[in-house]
Formats: structure tokens, C-alpha cells, sequence
């Protein structure tokens, strides 16, 4: 990842309506949420919702797929996994004990269960 894709996916991050828009997403994942739903969760009017999608999927952020009359709205998980890789890419100068604290909150609250094999 580039610097200026970092920068574009923080800068549309950086409104308070638009990290709703993203964190809502995020926890309709992974069958995302019409444009019209994510307006009216919110309480934000549709063309102003229009635009705030807009200005995440240019950020690469989120990605749309049209059904019918409707587009639905998924957040990008693999282009937040890359930004948040991108700013902790060689972490601490290499020391460990100093990223610890941080790599531990950003643990998913949800572990993959693990795969159990009958014997």
C-alpha cells in the first residue's frame, strides 16, 4: 500500500458520518447494506448519504454491488486490514514488547473457531 492510498482512506475516515457509515458496515458484514438502510439507520438524508458512500468507495473503503433498483454497501475488510498494516509495519523498531499492548486490542472480539479432527 502507497502512501496516498493510506492517506485517502484516512482522510474520508476523518468525518464523523462517514465512520459511522464504515463501522456500520463493518458489522453487517458480509451481507453489506442498501444505501437506502445505512441512510436510514443513521438518519442522514440519501443524496447526503450518496455522497459519503461515494467518497468511501473512491477511498477504496467500500464496494457496491447493484440488485435491481437497490446497491448495496459492503465494507472492504481487506482494505482496512491494509491501512492498519500499512501504519503498524515495523512496529516499535522491532520490539516486540512495546507493540504487544497494541496488537493485543486490536484482537477481533470474534476468534475463528479452531478445527477440531476426530480421531
Amino acid at each position: 500500500m502507497e502512501n496516498e492510498q493510506v492517506i485517502l482512506a484516512l482522510a474520508a475516515m476523518a468525518q464523523g458520518t462517514r465512520l459511522d457509515v464504515f463501522r456500520l458496515l463493518v458489522t453487517a458484514e458480509p451481507e453489506g447494506l442498501p444505501a437506502g438502510e445505512v441512510a436510514r439507520r443513521l438518519d442522514v438524508p440519501h443524496n447526503t448519504m450518496s455522497s459519503h458512500l461515494a467518497i468511501l468507495s473512491r477511498a477504496g473503503l467500500v464496494r457496491s454491488e447493484r440488485f435491481s433498483r437497490s446497491i448495496v454497501y459492503r465494507a472492504d475488510l481487506d482494505a482496512l486490514r491494509s491501512v492498519i498494516a500499512f501504519l503498524l509495519k515495523d512496529c516499535c523498531g522491532g520490539r516486540p514488547e512495546i507493540c504487544a499492548p497494541l496488537l493485543a486490542e486490536l484482537t477481533p472480539c470474534c476468534q475463528p473457531a479452531k478445527v477440531t479432527t476426530d480421531a
